[in-house]
């Protein structure tokens, strides 16, 4: 393995752009070496707290950098991924991966085809709260799940399902191991373009159902999923980084909170980001993965499509 310093890039310095640059910017090993945005002012700001390169145009990063987070709208996503990968850069590309599968499938071939790493941002998979509990679920029966925020005022040029729901359909998929057979939805606009709220019903082979709402209008933070199964209720607060066990003991309910190492999510997701662009391992989260939570994404956003073209049912006379 090569142990120089990995030559580093964030392109999309806003809100969580800028974020992964300061981690970057610490991180043992590697250099972050420019940072990229649209606004110069930004850009440059950035730059200067974290003492590094600013560009406006991704083409200076070519040939300067070995690896790159992608922070920029999903929009953008394969529309400026894609030459970067043709120029062997390694990418971790903040969820959802892509607008469509079609660009998913581009992204994850151009990667294949040349042997690069192609990591998703679904940051919740290195929540240590959902880690402690995860050896635990083991039979899910039914699912309920909230992740409500205030506005962001980015991300939204796609729905609140793409934009924040996203990532419990990853953790929903790698839980329960395969695609829904049915989907009801329905979603509101409110401030944005596309749906503001969302709450989905997701029916699967073997009987385990999922009720997932999502909100960017909320007043609180909530990220809170909860797992029933036949002898035991898991509750998990993936905001607080804590796991309550209820199980039944006889005929009482023996609640226990289940010991969670907390950590900062972000900085183990771009350690494992950096681990596999050194070692040539497979990305935690996978392109495959990626396109699988896309793809579910999208389904949810048809039946809430339909949900808005059926006719209301009259109430009888």
């Amino acid at each position: 393995m090569n142990r120089s310093p990995l030559r580093v890039a964030v392109i999309g310095v806003g809100h969580l752009g800028s974020r992964h640059a300061q981690v970057y910017a610490k991180m043992p090993g590697v250099r972050l070496s420019a940072v990229c945005d649209i606004d110069p002012a930004r850009a440059r700001a950035v730059a200067r707290m974290l003492r590094c390169r600013a560009v406006t145009d991704v083409r200076r990063l070519l040939g300067t950098v070995d690896a790159a987070s992608l922070a920029v709208p999903t929009s953008l996503h394969a529309a400026i991924g894609a030459p970067l990968l043709r120029r062997g850069i390694h990418l971790l590309i903040e969820k959802p991966i892509a607008a469509t599968l079609a660009q998913a499938d581009a992204l994850i071939r151009e990667a294949a085809r040349r042997g690069l790493v192609l990591q998703v941002g679904h940051i919740e998979r290195f929540n240590a709260a959902i880690e402690a509990a995860r050896r635990r679920l083991t039979h899910p029966r039914f699912i309920e799940i909230h992740r409500l925020s205030p506005y962001p005022f980015r991300g939204t040029d796609v729905s609140v399902v793409l934009d924040v729901m996203s990532h419990d359909l990853d953790l929903l998929l790698a839980l329960v191991k395969r695609p829904p057979a049915r989907i009801d939805a329905v979603g509101v606009s409110v401030l944005s373009p596309s749906e503001d709220i969302a709450n989905a019903r997701l029916s699967f082979a073997g009987g385990c159902i999922a009720n997932l709402t999502a909100s960017r209008i909320s007043d609180e933070s909530v990220r809170r999923f909860r797992v029933f199964q036949e002898d035991s209720y898991l509750s998990i607060d993936s905001k607080a980084q804590t796991v309550e066990l209820a199980r039944r003991r006889g005929s009482a309910i023996r609640r226990v909170h289940l010991p969670v190492n907390r950590r900062a999510p972000l900085q183990d997701e771009l350690a494992a980001f950096i681990r596999s662009v050194r070692t040539g391992r497979p990305p935690a989260v996978s392109g495959a993965e990626g396109r699988s939570a896309l793809a579910l994404a999208l389904r949810i956003e048809q039946a809430m499509r339909r949900s808005r073209l059926r006719p209301a049912s009259r109430s009888p006379r």
